[in-house]
């Protein structure tokens, strides 16, 4: 059986205390890019064809930290409805959950999506999303761009 020396317990402090300082600190503040914005949508769905629409996304700040990033999302689409949902991001990646508010349709769904920014320094991203119940499972592709 080892012993650990003084030294070697000196050592592995010498190395904890740095990195439970580092954790505290990325668990603070939010120090990410903010997505939030209404963005102006176009998009592709296998079952529905073409569609434009209308996301907004607002920043949760109260559960946002380092890189991390939680924002309330909405997609209203003509003709079809409001969807509500949340997105969590990581650093320019974004995850979005989203549901029409009529769950008989069983039209909710979860995306992904990479914000990059145009020529003009607006933001952009362009979503693929998967819809498990919708008319037997359904995908889909999106672009939208910040007004």
């Amino acid at each position: 059986m080892s012993r650990f020396s003084l030294a070697s317990l000196m050592l592995l402090v010498s190395i904890a205390v740095p990195l439970q300082a580092q954790a505290k600190a990325s668990a603070g503040k939010f120090t990410g890019e903010d997505f939030s914005g209404v963005y102006q949508c176009t998009g592709d769905d296998a079952h529905e064809g073409a569609y434009t629409g209308t996301v907004t996304m607002t920043l949760k700040p109260e559960h946002s930290r380092g890189s991390y990033a939680s924002y309330d999302f909405k997609l209203e689409v003509p003709d079809y409805g409001t969807y509500l949902g949340h997105a969590a991001a990581n650093g320019r990646h974004v995850a979005m959950h989203f549901g029409l508010q009529d769950p008989t349709t069983h039209d909710y769904g979860t995306g992904i999506a990479v914000m990059k920014k145009t020529k003009a320094g607006k933001w952009r991203f362009h979503k693929f999303y998967f819809e498990p119940e919708f008319k037997g499972g359904n995908t889909g592709l999106e672009d939208c761009v910040i007004k």
